[in-house]
Parts: C-alpha cells; structure tokens; sequence
C-alpha cells in the first residue's frame, strides 16, 4: 500500500521518523513536502496537493502532521471524497473508529502532543483497522457525500 506524507515545520521531525518507520515495515512512502525545516512554512502549502491526491485515488492513504492536527484535517476535509480524522490524544478507540465506522483515508497528527512511540503506534493501528462497511455507516457516508453535492458512493 502506498503512503502518502506530508508536514509543515511543526510536524517536519515526526514526519522524518514516521517515514523512516513505515519504510521499514513494508509501505511505499511518498513525501509530499516540507523537505526541509522552515519556521515559517504554511501547512495548506503541502496538505493541500497530498488531500487533492487522495481524493482522486481511493486506493491511496495519506498521513498528514502538523502542531495540533487541527488545521492540517481542516484543509483537507475540503477536498471531495477525503475523510481526514485528527490524533493527538492518548485514546487509541479513536483510531479505530475514524478507520471502522467514517472509513478515513487520511490521518491527521498533532505533533506537539505526540511522542514519536505514541505516533508510531496509532499509525500502525490505523493502517492495520479496515472499515467495517456495515449499512450504518455506509448509510452516513452517504450523506456526507450528498452534502458535497455528490449522491453516489
């Protein structure tokens, strides 16, 4: 399964790691920027393209990281078809369920809130959780789609 990552300055360390990680457990890794440390980078810069990405591949996961995770999900919930769901928190249910019941295709990390083993482990279990596709939430997927304009699955 291919992986797409990006980063702005506040998540550029994590995203090095998290790289490194999921190489060595068997993903293809795309980096989609920042490539170098930039205080004063602007997380749409590089959130936008990889959102924009996955909403034209279904086949495609992305992972997205900034301070918070906040405003990374924010961009990119604006793309047609991407479900990004934000961790920054101890939870792992969390996880499981942005993957089970809403079918996310991008995970969004808050780094300052995060130690590299915490993140290491919510992406793995990410990755790992397959969407239930019970008629529930298909049914509720659905109406996110309409909302969007678009009323087919």
């Amino acid at each position: 399964m291919k992986i797409l990552i990006a980063s702005d300055h506040a998540g550029y360390e994590l995203k090095k790691e998290l790289i490194s990680y999921l190489t060595k457990i068997d993903y293809e890794v795309e980096d989609k920027g920042s490539f170098k440390y930039l205080q004063e980078d602007d997380y749409p810069d590089f959130v936008a393209p990889l959102a924009r990405e996955i909403s034209e591949n279904d086949d495609l996961k992305g992972i997205i990281i900034g301070g918070s995770g906040q405003g990374e999900a924010m961009v990119a919930n604006r793309f047609e078809g991407v479900r990004a769901a934000v961790y920054c928190a101890n939870n792992l249910d969390i996880i499981k369920l942005s993957r089970e019941h809403n079918n996310a295709n991008i995970l969004s990390l808050g780094a300052r809130f995060l130690s590299i083993r915490k993140a290491k482990k919510a992406v793995k279990l990410w990755l790992e959780t397959s969407f239930a596709g019970e008629e529930r939430h298909l049914r509720r997927l659905a109406k996110i789609k309409l909302l969007r304009g678009k009323a087919s699955l």
